[in-house]
């Protein structure tokens, strides 16, 4: 270590890295004093002292005068410790400084003489030499890593605040599929798990993402980015829309299926302003912009209702609802759609009622018109032949309330059934037993006569009575 090369450094990584130079010289004293222990002596009593004037660190080891030495490494006899100072008494403690760095000359002249004047006083001359050099390394090593201790520390105080934010890096390398991002004065991880199927990504590019979390472990701190989390649309729209950032509008859930599709439900505070249109924009440039930001990924912007019927309504669009019958006990809602609407209702391999139901909180179960005929004819049908008893024109009042499959009676709470004109609990329980033997007779295509549903309808009509409205809801 060169004459006030370890000077220069504390003054450069100090102002460069905005570390305390005082921390930095506790650091040196201390490593340096920890490894005087152990090159010489895990015993002997060492005190590193950092000097500015020779910028260097001095090392003096301690030992108490005595008349008899038990303990050579702690001990010295009163005898030697005059050779060194003359007015050395029994019990005194004597410092002496170890001179190790031999490639200053300054140091190498001086551990010369201290030799030649009392002799190997310490039993250190074997490994001054060793010890100098790791000392040195000792020195460079405790400098990096404070400086990275102090980065990290600095990145965490920074960013731990900033979790759930927007942040804008640069890629700049790839590591096992994850994207590493300069921020600046940072770098982030946009994990592969974060990243959207479609996009890839180039050094250089530009990276928009959200700030997922800020992990803090023996590594330093972490910031985990992503481009697939909901609080993306969230953010973007944020940007994009002053209403939202006012707070005038908000976005009260998202679905999502990244890359995709999503779904946005608004609402908006004042009754003046139309959350839809603001987050749309003057012909469309709002939600484009968001649009172009995640790649081309669709998104719904859908106004927000407390009625939830109104709300799976507007959260099933563009496809158009016939009938929405809501059970509240398992938070599921059945949208009857007209046939030429069910395979838009339910969307590309059923992701637009699968954001949907995201979008509510509620399960969504879809039925065509025609499979809802279907169905009432099976209740018909079967529960004509195994409860001849029931009503025709109670089926038919049943059905008005809801309840036009066997799924939808299984599914009911038998109190809901006795609602139905003589319906009573014990028969509402027996009305469910017989559905269930349906569901079995459905499942082993042994439900319609030998004639299919045509004969099932003929029978029924046989059966109807003659005052019983053919019309149906």
């Amino acid at each position: 270590m060169h004459d006030m090369t370890l000077e220069m450094t504390l003054d450069m990584v100090a102002k460069e890295k905005d570390i305390s130079r005082d921390v930095l010289v506790q650091a040196i004293e201390s490593a340096i004093q920890t490894a005087a222990n152990k090159v010489f002596g895990a015993a002997r009593d060492f005190e590193a002292t950092y000097n500015p004037e020779s910028g260097q660190v001095d090392l003096h080891q301690y030992m108490t005068v005595v008349e008899d030495v038990d303990d050579p490494d702690t001990e010295i006899s009163i005898d030697r410790a005059r050779a060194i100072d003359e007015q050395a008494a029994d019990g005194d403690e004597l410092g002496i400084q170890i001179f190790y760095i031999l490639n200053s000359p300054d140091d190498k002249k001086k551990a010369a003489q201290q030799d030649k004047d009392y002799g190997d006083v310490l039993g250190v001359s074997q490994a001054r030499q060793a010890f100098g050099r790791i000392a040195a390394q000792t020195a460079k090593q405790v400098i990096i890593q404070r400086v990275r201790e102090a980065e990290r520390a600095r990145i965490f105080e920074e960013y731990k605040d900033r979790q759930g934010e927007l942040v804008t890096g640069i890629a700049r390398r790839f590591e096992r599929g994850h994207v590493i991002v300069d921020l600046g004065r940072a770098e982030a991880i946009l994990p592969s798990r974060e990243q959207m199927h479609r996009e890839s990504y180039r050094a250089g590019d530009r990276v928009q993402a959200y700030v997922k979390e800020i992990r803090s472990d023996a590594r330093g701190p972490q910031i985990i980015l992503s481009r697939t989390d909901p609080g993306l649309i969230y953010k973007l729209f944020e940007m994009e829309v002053p209403e939202i950032y006012e707070g005038i509008v908000r976005i009260v859930a998202v679905a999502r299926e990244p890359g995709e599709r999503t779904k946005i439900a608004v609402a908006s505070r004042d009754s003046d302003v139309d959350p839809v249109g603001a987050c749309v924009g003057m012909k469309g440039s709002r939600v484009q912009a968001v649009v172009q930001e995640l790649r081309g990924e669709k998104i719904d912007i859908v106004p927000y209702s407390q009625d939830v019927a109104k709300f799976v309504c507007n959260a099933i669009a563009p496809a158009v609802v016939s009938r929405v019958l809501i059970d509240e006990k398992n938070e599921t809602i059945e949208l009857i759609v007209p046939d030429d609407q069910l395979s838009l209702a339910i969307g590309r391999r059923g992701q637009n009622v699968r954001l949907a139901s995201q979008l509510v909180g509620w399960r969504i179960d879809i039925n065509s018109e025609s499979k809802v005929d279907e169905y009432k004819d099976e209740l018909r049908y079967f529960l004509g032949k195994n409860l001849p008893d029931f009503d025709p024109s109670s089926i038919e009042y049943m059905f008005k309330l809801g309840f036009h499959s066997a799924e939808n009676i299984i599914n009911a709470d038998a109190v809901e059934l006795t609602s139905v004109p003589d319906v009573a609990i014990e028969f509402a329980e027996q009305l469910q037993d017989i559905c269930e033997d349906l569901l079995d007779a459905r499942a082993r295509g042994a439900l319609w006569p030998s004639g299919g549903r045509d004969a099932a309808r003929a029978e029924i009509a046989s059966r109807r009575a003659p005052h019983i409205d053919e019309e149906e809801e």
